[in-house]
């Protein structure tokens, strides 16, 4: 099986390019595309996923991933789903349990560094001057409801701990913690539905 990553950014490109082989393993092969933020994704969706369907291998899937950035998730989903749909691709949403399908859309709730918060380890390890107990304090336990935006509450710890104080380069940050990153032992509930969602794929639908 081979996948098509559609990212809205390079940030998320990095850390899938460590945290995909981990989930997927060696026999699945991917590519990941990234765009310049959400609105460029969303506007060259449509057209992309029309183009795909004209020529896409049956063995080949499709996994769309955006930041939530604290929108109605309901909608940007469904926003996902209708681009699919439009495009005649069935989604995991949209067709019958056990049933194949090509795409599969998912959210970062409520952006990519929640994923980070996750995995506290993770962060530990890529820069050790922050606490190894960050993930029992409150206010960092479920990490995908960290009020305050997650780019900014990880920018504001990384700069007490002594690094990026001129500003947090989102691109070296994902591609530091996520080398450290264990997907099963990640704490974010959104990141749990996206490792899961890429699991399933490799597993062959009923007859």
């Amino acid at each position: 099986m081979h996948i098509e990553f559609l990212v809205e950014e390079s940030s998320t490109e990095a850390a899938l390019r460590n945290l995909a082989p981990r989930i997927l393993g060696s026999a699945t092969t991917f590519d990941i595309h990234a765009h310049g933020g959400k609105s460029e994704l969303l506007a060259k969706l449509p057209h992309r996923l029309r183009g795909y369907r004209s020529w896409m291998p049956s063995d080949w899937r499709i996994v769309v991933l955006l930041d939530e950035d604290r929108a109605d998730c309901h909608a940007l989903k469904r926003e996902l789903e209708t681009c699919s749909e439009k495009a005649k691709l069935g989604t995991r949403s949209s067709v019958k349990v056990g049933k194949p399908y090509v795409v599969v859309n998912r959210l970062a709730v409520e952006e990519l560094e929640a994923w980070f918060f996750g995995d506290v380890l993770a962060l530990v390890a890529a820069y050790p001057g922050v606490s190894p107990t960050l993930g029992r304090q409150a206010k960092y336990r479920t990490p995908d409801a960290i009020r305050g935006g997650t780019w900014e509450q990880l920018e504001r710890i990384l700069q007490r701990a002594g690094y990026h104080s001129s500003g947090l380069p989102k691109i070296e940050t994902a591609r530091r913690i996520s080398e450290h990153m264990e997907p099963d032992r990640n704490t974010s509930k959104s990141f749990q539905v996206f490792r899961d969602a890429l699991r399933r794929l490799e597993q062959k639908p009923s007859s």
